[in-house]
């Protein structure tokens, strides 16, 4: 019979929360592109609360430099399951990989024009 624990699911989310901590370690620890992104989130954390926008183009800028780390977990798995399965070269390992990283560079020209539009706004050029 389960215990109270598993049939609630505490024990679930417990375990599930010590995977995703596990999985932000290894990404800290083996990819330097998760690093520099995390570096760079965590400087760009205190300047959103000094930006003169609103609150909804802060969560805003939050919500896509998050999204960039997202991404960048995403992709590491991709090219991690990749270059597990296929040690040399192949053609659709290869695109899998393309494609994980086009998706990280999107995330990032997003987050790039998120932040002009708000230093534009900030500047008075642009309204919000």
């Amino acid at each position: 019979m389960k215990s109270l624990l598993e049939k609630i699911g505490i024990l679930r989310i417990y375990k599930a929360t010590g995977y995703s901590l596990a999985g932000l370690r290894a990404s800290y620890h083996h990819e330097a592109a998760f690093r520099q992104e995390l570096v760079l989130f965590l400087i760009l954390l205190p300047v959103i609360t000094l930006l003169p926008v609103s609150l909804t183009y802060k969560m805003v800028l939050l919500c896509v430099n998050t999204l960039v780390l997202i991404v960048e977990l995403i992709n590491s798995a991709v090219e991690s399951v990749v270059d597990m399965t296929s040690p040399g070269y192949h053609e659709l390992a290869k695109r899998a990989k393309d494609m994980a990283s086009a998706a990280v560079f999107l995330s990032l020209v997003l987050t790039a024009a998120v932040w002009l539009s708000a230093g534009l706004v900030s500047f008075g050029i642009l309204n919000s």
